[in-house]
C-alpha cells in the first residue's frame, strides 16, 4: 500500500493525504479509499491496464447519459504501462454494497423502486450508440457465441483436470446447447460485472446510490448484465427486472447460460493469475 500512496504523491503532489484505506473487494484491481472521500484503483495485472484505460474512455462517454451516479475518474495516470504505476481516481459515491441479503428485508414496493432503478440504468447503458464507441473510443464490436467458444475451449484446455466426470459433461452440453443454437442477438455496451458489490444502495432512502467498477464494460450481450442480477439476487428479483425491460423476453433466453458460466470464469482467472482464493471459490461446485 505505502507503494501506491508514493506513486499518487509523485503524480499529485498537490494532494494531501491524511488517512488510506485499503479495499480488497476487487478482483482486477487493488483499491484504496484516501481521506474518506477519494478512490483510487491500481490494476494487478497488465491485462487489467489496458481495461482501465478503456474503462476511463467509457465513463468519460456516458457521463451525460446515465442518470444514476458512476464514477469519473478525476485522477489518472497511464505514463508507465506496468502494474503499481496506472492508476485512476474518483470521488467516493455515497452508499454501501446492495447484497441479496438486503434485498431479502425489503417490501415488495421497495423491490419494485429498486428494479425499476437498475433498469433504467441498464436502458441508459445499452442505449449508448455503439457506432461512436467504435469509431470514436475504438471499441470492438464483440462476437459474444466467439467469446463464447473461446471460454469454453479454455475451461477445457485448463480446468476440466480439476472438474470431475459428471460435471464435465454437463457443462459441455450447456455450452454446446448455445453455441450450436445460435440466435441473432443485438450487442450494446454492457456494464460486464453487473452484480451486487458493484450496485450501491443507501438503506435508509431504500435507493440504488451509484453503480460502480466499470472494469468489465465494453460492447457486448446485454443478456450478460441481467445474468449478473439472477447470480446476485435469484430469480424472483430477476423476474421484475426482465419484465421491465423492453423485449426483456428476447434476451432472457441467453441469461441462465451466462450465469453458469461465472464461477468458470473466476476458476480460470484465479488460475491465469495465481490467485488462489479465486480459483478455490469457482472451482468448489464442480471438485
Amino acid at each position: 500500500m505505502n507503494h501506491y500512496i508514493e506513486r499518487i504523491k509523485e503524480v499529485y503532489p498537490e494532494l494531501i493525504i491524511e488517512n488510506v484505506l485499503a479495499n480488497d473487494i476487487g478482483q482486477n484491481n487493488d483499491v484504496l479509499i484516501i481521506n474518506h472521500s477519494l478512490v483510487f484503483r491500481f490494476p494487478k495485472y497488465e491485462k487489467g491496464i489496458v481495461r482501465l484505460k478503456e474503462e476511463a474512455q467509457i465513463l468519460d462517454h456516458i457521463r451525460d447519459i446515465i442518470s444514476i451516479q458512476i464514477p469519473y475518474p478525476e485522477y489518472e495516470s497511464f505514463e508507465l504501462n506496468e502494474p503499481g504505476k496506472v492508476f485512476t481516481g474518483y470521488h467516493l459515491i455515497e452508499g454501501v454494497p446492495f447484497w441479496n441479503e438486503h434485498l431479502i428485508k425489503v417490501n415488495h414496493v421497495d423491490s419494485m423502486k429498486l428494479a425499476k432503478q437498475l433498469v433504467t440504468f441498464l436502458i441508459e447503458i445499452h442505449s449508448v450508440s455503439k457506432k461512436t464507441l467504435v469509431t470514436s473510443l475504438n471499441l470492438i464490436d464483440s462476437n459474444p457465441y466467439e467469446d463464447m467458444k473461446e471460454l469454453f475451449y479454455s475451461i477445457q484446455d485448463k480446468l476440466f483436470h480439476f472438474i470431475n466426470k459428471k460435471s464435465q459433461s454437463e457443462i459441455t452440453f450447456s455450452f454446446e446447447a448455445f453455441l450450436t443454437h445460435k440466435e441473432p442477438l443485438k450487442t450494446t455496451l454492457i456494464h460486464g460485472d453487473f452484480g451486487a458489490s458493484n450496485i450501491l444502495w443507501d438503506p435508509k432512502s431504500c435507493e440504488i446510490s451509484g453503480i460502480i467498477d466499470f472494469g468489465g464494460s465494453g460492447i457486448g450481450d446485454p443478456a450478460y448484465d441481467f445474468a449478473g442480477i439472477l447470480s446476485s439476487y435469484g430469480m424472483d428479483f430477476y423476474n421484475k427486472c426482465i419484465n421491465l425491460y423492453p423485449n426483456g423476453s428476447e434476451i432472457a433466453k441467453r441469461v441462465t447460460f451466462y450465469k453458469r458460466t461465472f464461477a468458470l470464469q473466476e476458476a480460470l482467472h484465479g488460475l491465469i493469475n495465481n490467485d488462489n482464493v479465486a480459483f478455490e471459490n469457482g472451482i468448489k461446485e464442480y471438485r
